[in-house]
C-alpha cells in the first residue's frame, strides 16, 4: 500500500476562510483531489487530498495556517449498490474504526474510493493487506497525466 497524505487545516468558521486556503494552494499551482469541511461551535477542520501534498503543506504553514499531514487509506469502491457496505464490512470485522470518510472520484464515475481516517494506520494496512481490496496508487494519477500529455502533444 503506498502512503496518501491528507491535509488538514483547523481554521475559524466565517466567510472569506475556504477562500483564503484555496489562494494559497491556487498561486501553488496545487490541484485539489478531495476536500472534506466539518464545523462546530464556530471553527472548522478541513481536509484535503491533493496532487502535492509538500508544497501544500509548506506553503500554508507559512502563510500562519494551522495545518497538519497524516496519512490516510484511500480504499476503492465498486460503483454498484452495496460497494461501500461491502468495505464497510471488511473494515468493521477487521474492528478498524473509522475516524473520519470521504470519498476521492477519479476519472468521472469510473472510479472512486473511499478516504478512510483511522487511528492506527499501520495496524489497518496490515490487518487490510489480505483482503480483496483495491488501493490507491499514485501510479494511476500518473497515467492520466501521461495520457493528457500525449494528446495535446498530438494537437
Amino acid at each position: 500500500m503506498e502512503q496518501l497524505k491528507q491535509i488538514s487545516i483547523f481554521s475559524e468558521n466565517k466567510p472569506g476562510r475556504l477562500k483564503k486556503i484555496t489562494k494559497v494552494l491556487a498561486e501553488e499551482g496545487v490541484n485539489i483531489l478531495a476536500i472534506n469541511i466539518a464545523s462546530s461551535n464556530g471553527f472548522g477542520v478541513l481536509k484535503f487530498i491533493v496532487d502535492n501534498h509538500e508544497r501544500a503543506y509548506q506553503k500554508l504553514q507559512q502563510k500562519g495556517f494551522t495545518v497538519s499531514l497524516n496519512e490516510v487509506l484511500a480504499i476503492e469502491l465498486v460503483d454498484k449498490p452495496g460497494g461501500l457496505f461491502e468495505v464497510a464490512t471488511i473494515l468493521s470485522k477487521k474492528r478498524i474504526n473509522i475516524e473520519n470518510a470521504y470519498v476521492l472520484i477519479l476519472e468521472s464515475r469510473k472510479k472512486a474510493f473511499l478516504i478512510v481516517d483511522v487511528n492506527d494506520i499501520e495496524r489497518a494496512k496490515k490487518l487490510l493487506k489480505h483482503e480483496n481490496l483495491r488501493f490507491f496508487y499514485r501510479e494511476e494519477e500518473s497515467k492520466k497525466k501521461k495520457r493528457v500529455r500525449r494528446k495535446n502533444d498530438l494537437e
